[in-house]
């Protein structure tokens, strides 16, 4: 268990067509967090899925990396990104702490309706899994993987859940019921951060183990304190065989 009082943060901001300003943003939020903070950013924040430019989009994550080590000294920061891998590109998930990527995976279900398929290649949901950082045991769900209940059931056990998204505003409410049923069901924490641009939902928000949720609204930043004995209260209360 981790005792230094950690921070919970969603973010919620928007993603411009420049690159660096949008990571300045990022950078900026990350500085106004408190020391020990595991801070959760919307699905391809930096760059969007900007295929017009997508050559300058994947490279930029280079960029990115360097700066983001640089920030996640005491804290965990998690976000994704588009990035190559030998021939091919990936919505890759990141965790960084301490000056490293301490977890990295591709997203394993992409998202059709928005030809995410055309432009980058899928992972594997065998890497969707359970990772432990400074005591937090996480998992991450990019986005359209909310849906797919197999990825719930790896992921149990979890204290927290990290949600980054790009969700359409659409299905604002889909969004809304499934991070805040995935807290309930799991027993744990869901830390779900959605873009501020136009097409999404703008939902971030933060739901405890009990199911209580608590949405940015107007704020690009929401922080709660990480409590793991609501977690294991809630497991003793509500006994499903959740470890």
């Amino acid at each position: 268990m981790s005792k230094g009082g950690y921070k919970l943060c969603s973010l919620l901001f928007d993603t411009t067509g420049d690159y660096n300003d949008n990571l300045q943003t990022l950078l900026d939020l990350v500085a106004k967090t408190s020391q020990k903070s595991l801070i959760v950013a919307p699905e391809v924040c930096l760059t969007g899925f900007d295929y017009e430019n997508y050559d300058k989009a994947v490279q930029f994550s280079h960029v990115a990396d360097i700066e983001l080590k640089k920030a996640s000294l005491g804290k965990i920061i998690i976000l994704t990104m588009l990035e190559k891998n030998g021939n091919e590109v990936f919505n890759f998930a990141k965790i960084f702490y301490n000056g490293e990527i301490v977890f990295k995976r591709a997203k394993a279900k992409l998202f059709r309706f928005g030809n995410e398929h055309k432009y980058m290649s899928e992972g594997s949901g065998e890497d969707v899994k359970i990772v432990e950082v400074d005591g937090i045991k996480i998992g991450i769900l990019i986005c359209f993987e909310l849906r797919f209940k197999e990825f719930w059931q790896k992921l149990e056990g979890c204290d927290v859940i990290a949600v980054p998204s790009w969700w359409g505003v659409l299905r604002t409410e889909h969004f809304r019921v499934i991070t805040q049923t995935l807290a309930i069901i799991n027993q744990c924490y869901v830390v779900a951060s959605d873009s501020q641009n136009d097409e999404c939902t703008k939902m971030s928000g933060i739901i405890r183990p009990h199911g209580e949720d608590e949405r940015n609204g107007d704020r690009t930043l929401l922080e709660i304190p990480y409590n793991k004995k609501e977690i294991i209260t809630m497991r003793r209360y509500m006994d499903v065989g959740i470890g």
